[in-house]
């Protein structure tokens, strides 16, 4: 999966502003509204909540992926977001995320969403890559630095 698709300069944003888990879910549901890839943002907030219910996507070393499946979108939208003083999103590790990478998916439609996942953890998964996605200074940056 080419990341460059799913992923634009329009669904990132450095500066996060919520302090809570719930704020930054919400945040960054509404950067996907903002970029025109949703239709109905109270049922994408929603699928989102639910999942993060059942079991927190805080994964560890700063990062949480944030995801869920509704039909209120066509095909996978993702947004990366920052929030360089992180914040509590339940880790694995116990340490805040400060880098969030949310997805949602069409109901109907599996592997586009684990093709994602697998693809953006390649590079986060490097912590070289972690250092520069927190000093990036724009949107373009963090694209470079994700697909290259």
């Amino acid at each position: 999966m080419n990341l460059k698709k799913p992923l634009t300069v329009e669904t990132i944003r450095l500066d996060l502003k919520g302090e809570t888990k719930d704020a930054i879910l919400a945040e960054m549901v509404d950067l996907l509204v903002a970029s025109g890839h949703i239709r109905d943002r109270d049922a994408v907030l929603k699928a989102i909540m639910e999942r993060e219910k059942r079991m927190s996507t805080g994964m560890q070393n700063g990062i949480a992926i944030p995801h869920g499946k509704t039909d209120s979108v066509d095909c996978l939208v993702a947004a990366l977001g920052i929030k360089r003083g992180g914040v509590d999103f339940g880790a694995l590790d116990g340490q805040p995320s400060n880098i969030f990478v949310m997805t949602v998916s069409p109901d109907s439609r599996t592997g586009p969403h684990i093709q994602f996942l697998a693809e953006i953890s390649r590079p986060l998964n490097d912590a070289a890559v972690r250092t520069k996605l927190l000093a990036a200074t724009s949107p373009d940056e963090v694209l470079h630095l994700l697909i290259g």
